[in-house]
């Protein structure tokens, strides 16, 4: 059991979170503003044996309360910094008023940074640090003030902090968009257009919040070290996509059960991934036959294998690439084809479901520690993960 504070946890994907990481058996330390519905959550939780699930109300826009959230905290395993808001004004960025924007920027960026101050003595050797930023930190979404500029600077401050201090393991997540309260109110206010959200989306659809969740709680999990460092974008592709077509609503049968079986096979010279034992569950391939491509030849190898990758979507395919450090200039440039042809197919398989990502093998890894991550990004928990190349540490 592993005690796990999260923040923003009383609504959205802070909601949809603490349900996947008490379902695990973790103790929840649960932190909102939102005091009635903080308790409520609490309540509705199953909580471990012999433990109490804790709900601490807190404004982490204010630097006093969250140094005063040390006050009997328990050693923690892992930290979710998960809450955050958007602008509402609507107003442009330069007439934003001074309170307005700092309250943002107080919450998105510097609350993070103030949390790990202030819990760093409660938080283990090797605990998990997640930080939710977003894709607007990755492209720019005018009119919400502050907003991408924020969460671009936790991005950054994520990567720092994994540099600076080694006994812990950062990682971001960058969603896309979810249907969360946030993004509800976005839609009803006229400030988003869904069909024209969907329409840049790969999947062709919005994330359910358990679907975040179920990110969340694996990046919060120990099986997540070898991304520690890193980012993780799930957005349906989004974060790929740089064409001029106009995606259509997802069909019906596009989203399976988060909780589906999962039936993966493995190509190539890999050991057996684990799977769920069912030939009718959501179909993976991992195929490893890249790592054994010469450099120069890693684009061919990649193509012929998602030219074997048969199966019809829902499905998933996962592509183990070497890792490209120490090629020559003239294999560099094979290389980085390779890493785009995953985004490339991730946008046109993206209408029928079918999923595609890679995960890079640095020299030495020990494929027993990449399982777990493997069987992740494969399975239908991962179902709005495409088109990235997570770099394994």
């Amino acid at each position: 059991m592993d005690t796990v504070l999260l923040t923003g946890a009383a609504s959205g994907i802070g909601r949809a979170t603490a349900g996947r990481l008490a379902a695990a058996g973790h103790r929840c330390i649960l932190v909102d503003r939102n005091a009635s519905a903080l308790q409520a959550l609490r309540a509705a939780l199953p909580a471990p044996a012999g433990q109490a699930h804790v709900a601490r109300v807190t404004d982490l826009t204010d630097p006093d309360q969250i140094a005063a959230l040390a006050d009997g905290m328990p050693r923690l395993d892992a930290l979710i910094n998960n809450a955050g808001m958007t602008d509402s004004s609507n107003r442009p960025t330069v007439e934003q008023s001074n309170e307005d924007w700092q309250r943002l920027l107080d919450l998105n960026l510097r609350a993070p940074a103030r949390m790990v101050a202030a819990l760093r003595d409660r938080l283990a050797p090797g605990a998990r640090v997640v930080n939710v930023a977003s894709g607007a930190g990755l492209r720019a979404i005018p009119w919400r003030g502050g907003y991408s500029p924020s969460k671009a600077g936790l991005i950054a401050q994520s990567r720092a902090l994994a540099q600076a201090d080694a006994d812990l393991r950062v990682t971001v997540l960058c969603p896309g968009y979810v249907r969360t309260e946030l993004v509800a109110g976005l839609i009803a206010s006229g400030r988003l257009d869904t069909a024209r959200a969907v329409a840049k989306i790969p999947l062709g659809r919005l994330a359910d919040p358990d679907e975040i969740a179920c990110a969340l709680a694996f990046l919060a999990g120990t099986h997540a070290a070898p991304l520690a460092g890193g980012l993780l974008c799930v957005d349906g592709g989004s974060s790929v996509y740089g064409g001029s077509q106009v995606y259509g609503p997802a069909g019906s049968g596009a989203c399976i059960s988060l909780d589906t079986p999962l039936s993966l096979a493995v190509r190539g010279d890999w050991p057996p991934v684990p799977d769920d034992g069912a030939p009718d569950g959501y179909p993976a391939v991992l195929d490893a036959t890249v790592l054994s491509s010469a450099p120069g030849r890693r684009l061919a190898a990649a193509l012929q294998a998602a030219r074997r990758f048969d199966h019809e979507g829902p499905a998933s395919l996962t592509l183990l690439l070497p890792a490209g450090e120490d090629l020559s200039w003239d294999h560099a440039g094979d290389h980085a084809a390779a890493r785009m042809l995953v985004a490339s197919l991730a946008c046109e398989w993206g209408p029928a479901a079918r999923r595609i990502n890679a995960v890079e093998v640095a020299p030495g890894t020990d494929p027993a520690t990449l399982a777990p991550l493997l069987r992740f990004v494969a399975g239908a928990q991962a179902q709005y993960l495409t088109g990235q190349v997570l770099c394994s540490r």
